[in-house]
């Protein structure tokens, strides 16, 4: 009778092994690219000044969350930024948290009103030019409402971009996502599914509300770029991420992101199921 009672709690034993093994292997490991603490890891590029010159501290912790402010601008002069960080990553999720706070910079365009974004599949910043507004990139437009009219977020921008929709090439600047008007300083989350140059999907709040693929150089709305920097009709697979500021202050208390990106052999330690695109060069055994 010992030996059976033995026989049945090693048995539980590899079962409830093998359950916590296939629970490791797909339990999700968000990556915080935002800290709450500091600007490690993220890197300014302002129009007008070199990379990592932050402007009037632009960038900067506000009540620990992410802030981009204008306090010390008395005219915002065009001087659109952005805050990079510095991986650049191909197949991943990225969530964010965001809300517009208090009120747009002295001469901030029109358009420019509540707006903010976060752009992917973008040019590193070391490789932009001095005085060059935007990087090449896609834009995740963050955009709140003023209050009275409809006005929706996590829409799709292309900087010297186009991709493809519904089977057809995408040329507009900008298209409207479905998503309904954010009013106010509430918060509101976007999570950016991106699969390299094959999908990617915007979802506001865990509702999709705009999908694309083949992300591609091409266009205008970039000014001031090394020509070298943008060779049109060239797939994005991948690039930099940055937030933006336009001229409306913005503050971020979530920037996670799970990259789909690893070890795929179900042999190694560090596998995971949810990978998507293999580099085994980085499997533990």
């Amino acid at each position: 009778m010992k030996y059976i009672f033995i026989s049945i709690f090693l048995v539980l034993c590899f079962h409830t092994y093998q359950v916590n093994a296939q629970d490791d292997h797909s339990k999700e490991e968000w990556i915080q690219l935002f800290n709450g603490k500091d600007l490690d890891h993220w890197t300014p590029k302002i129009k007008g000044y070199e990379v990592g010159e932050n402007y009037g501290n632009t960038f900067h912790l506000e009540d620990d969350l992410l802030t981009v402010s204008y306090d010390a601008y008395t005219d915002f002069d065009s001087r659109f930024g952005h805050l990079f960080y510095d991986q650049p990553y191909s197949f991943y999720k990225l969530r964010v948290e965001y809300r517009f706070i208090g009120d747009q910079a002295p001469n901030g365009p029109g358009w420019a009103f509540r707006n903010s974004g976060i752009m992917i599949h973008g040019q590193l910043p070391e490789s932009m030019a001095k005085d060059q507004d935007f990087p090449i990139s896609i834009e995740v437009q963050l955009l709140g409402g003023d209050g009275k009219t409809d006005r929706t977020t996590a829409n799709l921008c292309t900087p010297g971009t186009h991709v493809i929709m519904d089977g057809k090439l995408i040329t507009q600047h900008c298209i409207n996502s479905t998503s309904k008007t954010y009013h106010g300083d509430q918060w509101v989350n976007v999570e950016v599914d991106v699969y390299g140059d094959s999908l990617i999907q915007h979802l506001v709040e865990g509702d999709m509300v705009i999908e694309y693929s083949q992300p591609q150089v091409g266009g205008e709305v970039v000014n001031d770029y090394y020509d070298w920097a943008k060779v049109d009709n060239t797939l994005l697979n991948g690039g930099s991420i940055s937030l933006q500021s336009e001229s409306h202050p913005v503050q971020f208390r979530k920037v996670e992101l799970l990259n789909l990106v690893g070890c795929m052999d179900p042999k190694a330690k560090n596998y995971k199921s949810y990978y998507l695109r293999p580099d085994n060069n980085k499997c533990i055994y």
